[in-house]
């Protein structure tokens, strides 16, 4: 990175390093808007940032992933009137999800007036479900806390990287993919509870398994996606229950909601209430399963998942499905769902080690023929955010 730096802008005297994680959610998709418990893990695959202060208000941000955009200058003197940057194609420009961070720190936390030079790279894959995005925002407001002795805790970070998206970006995500970033612990998944932001670190032992994660090479452009259609279909569907004893539709066990489920005369509406319920408790079942070291159990319930998150919930691809029942037939495999917010992306996977290599082949072979895609496979650690220099 801070050869990267040099290249860039000349030397690297004075430049810091610092990390932030990916993230992939084990299981509870689509229910951090809902009010759910979530399971995900900060993974040892993430994004980088070297950055040095200049000693005027100018910052210059780079990106070695989008090298085609060259340096994108911004003023912090005119921060009041950043608005997210766009290509001549109307496509979002990466240095957006920075500028929106910056802003919400200096408008909700400290106000600094010396800019910076900052180079990123990321070996994420773009638009895959990885969390790209989250991983730089709070990445950008960690070394802000660092460099500008910035007062905020790392679940402010969260927050602050989530309103930064919902609102600059104009992407109303909920806060776990930011949430799990900032405060992810290595060799341990966060069991997250969205609506009190309560969280515990449930360690992970696989014993001779990993996880995996396959790229599909799926792009999908979420802010244009049915993402948001998908949040309001929940948010009728508990305004239709009208009980105010549930604050959300987490608040609701499966039978507590079975109860009241006919309500809902809309079958497409019933469906997606019906996913985040049923999604809340296989998330808290993933949880025992692990503890019990039920890896049967874990496949089962990730089987589960994917095909809730395809048949209620809609957020599914054919490249993904695919990818799914390829994997039911190979022995050793234990489960494996689309994970993300959908629409393409990436599939997690539970296997045994010493099927990962025999793995890979099949199912790249039968991937490549079936949709002339080259898929990627990473066998992943989990990792957590931190400064790699002082």
């Amino acid at each position: 990175m801070k050869d990267l730096f040099c290249k860039i802008f000349g030397d690297n005297k004075d430049a810091l390093v610092f990390f932030a994680p990916g993230r992939v959610n084990l299981i509870g998709e689509h229910i951090d808007y809902n009010g759910g418990e979530v399971f995900p893990v900060s993974l040892s695959i993430g994004t980088y940032a070297a950055i040095r202060k200049r000693e005027d208000s100018i910052i210059q941000f780079y990106s070695e992933n989008f090298s085609e955009n060259g340096i994108i200058k911004a003023d912090l003197k005119d921060y009041k009137n950043w608005e997210k940057l766009t290509d001549d194609n109307g496509k979002l420009i990466w240095c957006s999800y920075c500028m929106g961070v910056i802003k919400e720190i200096i408008e909700n936390y400290k106000a600094f007036d010396k800019g910076f030079d900052v180079v990123y790279k990321g070996n994420i894959p773009n638009s895959s479900g990885l969390s790209s995005s989250a991983s730089i925002e709070v990445l950008t407001a960690y070394f802000l806390k660092e460099m500008y002795d910035v007062d905020i805790s790392m679940i402010d970070i969260a927050k602050v990287s989530m309103k930064a998206e919902n609102d600059f970006i104009g992407m109303k995500c909920g806060i776990m993919d930011q949430f799990i970033i900032a405060v992810g612990k290595e060799n341990c998944g966060v069991l997250l509870n969205t609506q009190t932001l309560k969280y515990e670190y449930v360690p992970i032992d696989l014993g001779d398994n990993s996880i995996v994660i396959i790229n599909s090479k799926k792009k999908r452009n979420l802010s244009g996606s049915e993402y948001n259609t998908r949040r309001s279909q929940c948010e009728e569907a508990l305004k239709i229950i009208n009980n105010p004893a549930y604050e959300c539709l987490c608040d609701m066990t499966v039978t507590e909601f079975e109860k009241v489920a006919a309500v809902i005369s809309e079958k497409t509406i019933q469906n997606r209430a019906r996913h985040a319920v049923y999604e809340n408790k296989r998330t808290k079942d993933m949880v025992k399963a692990l503890a019990d070291k039920n890896y049967e159990l874990c496949g089962k319930l990730l089987y589960e998942s994917h095909y809730s998150l395809k048949d209620l919930y809609e957020v599914s691809c054919e490249e993904i499905d695919f990818l799914v029942e390829e994997s039911k037939k190979i022995d050793g495999v234990i489960g494996a769902r689309i994970t993300g917010a959908g629409f393409g992306g990436c599939m997690v996977s539970i296997m045994k080690n010493d099927v990962i290599e025999d793995y890979t082949e099949i199912i790249g072979k039968a991937y490549k023929d079936k949709f002339n895609l080259d898929a990627e496979f990473y066998k992943v650690d989990i990792g957590s955010i931190k400064k790699l220099t002082v």
